[in-house]
């Protein structure tokens, strides 16, 4: 039995899933999470405020592409597990500048395989068994899903629509080879749709949280008819470390909530937690807010992930229901104006319909 934390490199943990991740590792109190993040857009250090000070976390100003810098805080660190979810990760901003993405997800993927890979064999014989390299993906590698055709499973053929996708796609077939092709002990995972406290307000769920409480038009791509399986962001980072601890070398596991729903559905659902929770004048509901816009190039129909390898192997279930997962992000967002809305006004103009359904 271990009595001393692990140390954990977490790379792009100051994103929305990476701090989920780092808050939930730091606090189950057998970690030492080393964050490093390249602190684009996306990433937030004000997600991570209640670890500041915390003998158990610390950040790193870097770069995955930075292949000495990331030699160095592994050696440092003397890091025992990486899991690596640094990614561009947006569909629409894919669509509209695809070579950042090729850069972070492909050539940053292989820059920090490569960095891993020198640390690895830098161990001795029992650092190099306990080392280990989790790499975490999405569902929309495998591309469409007809609506009536099943479900997405391990086995299942990669097809990506988009640039984020695509370049999604190819940093997991760079892990695999790493280690058919040196040896490196990883494993994968790939999600659904994450939603929940501290998500970046140019995704649909909180972007349509924010819109209807600054009475803003709650635009919906098509006829809204796009499913997604939702999973809670927290139950996510419980996945992430059975995954990183207890998941076979050489596998990959599919982690999702089993909670199917139309993008229509999901924003009446959030209009209907704020018509009770925050009433619109003289009587309106937010449902009158939905406008309906041009569907985007490559909309992939359905997403739909079987997790069921996930729960026989490593034990994991989520906690949360898509509805109560979203009364409890509705709820966070209600209550943490000081997070999100300096973050709309600054660096996001929450009109832009095009964003509305993009995950």
């Amino acid at each position: 039995m271990r009595h001393a934390p692990q140390t954990v490199l977490v790379t792009g943990g100051a994103g929305f899933i990476g701090s989920a991740v780092c808050r939930h590792l730091v606090g189950t109190g057998n970690y030492r999470v080393i964050n490093l993040d390249k602190l684009t857009y996306a990433g937030n250090l004000t997600s991570l405020r209640d670890l500041e000070g915390n003998p158990n976390y610390a950040f790193r100003h870097a770069d995955i592409c930075d292949t000495d810098t990331v030699r160095r805080i592994l050696a440092d660190g003397k890091v025992e597990l990486i899991m690596h979810l640094a990614a561009e990760s947006h569909v629409d901003r894919s669509i509209d500048g695809p070579m950042a993405f090729v850069t972070s997800n492909v050539v940053g993927t292989a820059s920090l395989l490569s960095a891993a890979l020198d640390h690895w064999r830098s161990l001795g014989e029992e650092a190099r068994k306990r080392f280990g390299f989790h790499h975490v993906s999405t569902d929309e590698v495998f591309g469409d899903l007809a609506f009536e055709s099943g479900v997405f499973t391990e086995e299942s053929p990669y097809k990506p629509s988009s640039p984020y996708s695509a370049s999604k796609a190819a940093s997991d077939h760079f892990v695999r080879a790493w280690h058919e092709t040196y040896g490196l002990p990883v494993v994968l995972s790939n999600c659904s749709n994450n939603y929940g406290p501290y998500h970046f307000p140019e995704k649909l769920i909180p972007l349509v949280i924010a819109n209807a409480l600054d009475e803003q038009p709650l635009p919906v791509y098509g006829k809204g008819a796009n499913i997604r399986d939702w999973l809670f962001v927290e139950d996510h980072a419980r996945a992430l470390e059975a995954v990183m601890t207890r998941g076979r070398i050489g596998e990959s596991y599919n982690i999702g909530g089993r909670s199917e729903r139309t993008n229509l559905v999901v924003v009446e659902t959030i209009c209907a937690l704020l018509d009770a929770r925050r009433p619109r004048a003289r009587g309106r509901s937010h449902l009158d807010l939905i406008t309906y816009v041009t569907d985007r190039p490559g909309h992939d129909r359905r997403y739909a992930i079987d997790p069921t390898k996930s729960e026989q192997e490593l034990g994991w279930r989520p906690l949360e229901t898509f509805e109560t997962g979203l009364a409890k992000t509705v709820d966070w967002y209600l209550e943490n104006g000081w997070w999100w809305r300096p973050i709309r006004e600054q660096r996001f103009d929450g009109s832009r319909q095009g964003l509305v359904g993009a995950t």
